[in-house]
């Protein structure tokens, strides 16, 4: 080969590797700056890993808080339990309300990014003044004795510091927490065939990265808290935080957004008064005489069109074009003609709503393991050898459980179903498929934690009043099979919950679909609790306590599980139905730009 020609060969590698340098991403996303996003340079693995730790230290601190803020109550505040149980499902409540919050000001004006950093802002204020405030105002060791009992009285502001302190924590993790997960979603590009894989596994690490961020929570910060050491775990908690915030800040240039798409509560109104303007007006039979804008329009909130699916027909008159409007010429007022691709938003939420409700019943199995699998490993025998494991400390097979599912998942389960299926259905389990497996794991879960139940109260120590501290001969190692099913319930369930919920949501409200996950799981905690009283309103009677009374050893907590594994296997079936019904979204092709033309040549 000649020189001449071993230089052209060269120049010709180097203006491939040039070009890929400035290959844009397909999916519309852009850079700090409002360009488009260049591939090489932006997002990916580095900006997801990033996000990941991000994830593992802001859920460290957020459980640091409150793995035992019943404790704080009890112990500092001087509150009674039935009034600190009250709090702390007020504000765990909260949390999740604000998720809704933070999900509205990010589709809609802020941004992902934007919401993420103001929230993380928040959260670290918070937490901070919390620790200050267990510092300064609330911990008193001069004259008190022990820090943990509560002593003296405290004054109006040092009430009003604290409960300031721990709505900020509330509302900076609230908005924080469905973002997030979405923005480490958009750093990959469905579009591309080797990015969109990575997405879909981001999910599953994501997870994976807050169960890990409560591991260390629930064993090293709670041991502190529990001994009484507050300012040293609330401090740590501020100290995860803040580092928490300082990487996702030294990240900003390297990461991929995407434009806020307006209100998106304005566009389902929208629809619902066009519809109803035009409640008389007959549908066409073909689809394509409705109206849409093809192309990027002024006043044209979407970057990608969803294509027409039937269903929920009465909709489409919003998107009919009349007479009037053509003799009017008011074709561009939306509370009169609507797109196609604003009615299918509505649509899509609509369908959303059925498999959400379905999700809510496994948020209270879920809650268990906070309050009951608790109460009954404390009813057991917890000493081994005379060492003393507390019985919260059992969550720590949930989550070591959670991280070998998600590897056998990944490595394993996946590849399996995908080679099975490689002919008649390419890819591995849908996310609702995993999402009904999860609910089957679940009902294993209570069943087995019914059985145990069934053993402990066998083994009791029938003669022990309530203030025995082993009630039962049966060792709390034998919660470890329900606690691990939890785990590889949480992996089929919440992994596929976060994966179906972004994927399925339309562009403008993806992390609405976010968001779902986190209110499934308050409206969970608030329907255990209902069930609760309600089981005890019916079960208790002059001869019998109620299934859960202060001493396990006189109820049937077994029952309670029982009935719970009933109630799920109910809610599989409607599940089934609603899965079987759901109709995936559709998104047309996306209006963009080929990457490699000259931005300056093309008509816009």
């Amino acid at each position: 080969m000649s020189s001449l020609n071993i230089a052209k060969v060269h120049q010709m590698e180097k203006n491939r590797k040039v070009d890929q340098r400035k290959e844009c991403t397909l999916d519309g996303s852009v850079d700090q700056h409002g360009r488009p996003a260049v591939r090489e340079g932006t997002g990916k693995w580095f900006a997801g890993n990033l996000l990941l730790v991000n994830q593992g230290l802001v859920t460290l601190a957020f459980f640091g808080v409150g793995v035992n803020m019943v404790l704080f109550l009890t112990r500092v505040m001087g509150q009674n339990n039935a009034d600190a149980a009250n709090n702390v499902s007020k504000w765990t409540g909260t949390v999740y309300v604000f998720s809704l919050l933070g999900a509205f000001l990010s589709d809609s004006y802020w941004g992902r990014y934007k919401t993420c950093a103001v929230f993380q802002a928040t959260f670290v204020v918070g937490i901070v003044s919390l620790s200050l405030s267990s510092n300064i105002f609330l911990v008193k060791p001069r004259g008190c004795g022990n820090e943990e009992i509560a002593c003296g009285s405290h004054t109006t502001l040092q009430v009003a510091l604290f409960y300031v302190s721990i709505y900020l924590i509330a509302l900076g993790y609230g908005g924080y927490q469905p973002n997030i997960a979405t923005f480490g979603a958009d750093q990959f590009d469905e579009d591309h065939p080797k990015e969109s894989h990575s997405k879909v596994a981001f999910f599953s690490y994501f997870y994976l990265a807050l169960n890990l961020g409560s591991l260390f929570s629930n064993t090293v910060l709670g041991y502190f808290e529990d001994e009484g050491k507050w300012a040293i775990g609330f401090w740590a908690s501020a100290g995860s935080a803040s580092a928490g915030l300082l990487l996702f800040l030294l990240g900003t240039p390297r990461y991929r957004h995407f434009i806020p798409q307006g209100n998106p509560l304005s566009r389902f109104c929208q629809v619902v008064v066009a519809g109803a303007k035009k409640w008389n007006v007959e549908i066409p039979d073909n689809s394509d005489e409705l109206y849409e804008v093809h192309g990027m329009k002024e006043g044209d909130s979407a970057d990608r069109k969803l294509l027409h699916t039937e269903g929920f027909r009465f909709l489409d008159r919003a998107a009919v074009i009349t007479s009037k409007e053509y003799e009017e010429k008011d074709l561009y007022n939306p509370w009169r003609l609507c797109t196609v691709t604003k009615v299918e938003e509505v649509k899509c939420i609509l369908r959303l709503l059925p498999i959400w409700l379905c999700t809510i019943l496994y948020s209270v199995v879920f809650t268990q393991m906070a309050s009951l699998f608790v109460e009954q490993g404390a009813a057991m025998r917890t000493t081994i050898s005379g060492f003393h494991i507390p019985p919260a400390s059992m969550s720590s097979f949930d989550i070591l459980s959670v991280a070998a599912f998600i590897f056998i998942y990944r490595r394993v389960l996946d590849p399996l179903v995908a080679g099975l299926r490689k002919k008649s259905n390419p890819g591995g389990l849908t996310e609702l498929q995993r999402m009904g497996i999860g609910l089957i794991i679940a009902i294993m879960a209570m069943v087995t934690a019914g059985i145990v139940e069934h053993f402990r109260l066998k083994n009791s120590r029938t003669e022990c009043n309530s203030d025995c501290e082993n009630s039962s001969s049966l060792s709390i190692f034998w919660q470890v099979p329900q606690y691990v099913l939890i785990g590889a319930s949480e992996v089929f369930m919440y992994v596929g919950q976060l994966e179906f919920f972004n994927g399925q949501a339309p562009d403008g409200l993806k992390s609405f679909g976010s968001a779902l996950c986190m209110t499934s799981i308050s409206l969970g905690n608030y329907v255990s609790s209902l069930l609760v009283t309600m089981v005890m309103k019916i079960s208790t009677s002059d001869r019998m306590p109620g299934w859960i009374p202060g001493n396990l050893n006189k109820g049937h907590l077994d029952r309670f599980y029982f009935l719970l594994a009933a109630l799920t296997t109910a809610d599989f079936v409607v599940y089934m139905v609603c899965a079987k019904w759901y109709k995936y979204i559709r998104f047309e092709g996306r209006n963009l730009l080929n990457n490699n033309e000259n931005l300056a040549d093309t008509k816009v």
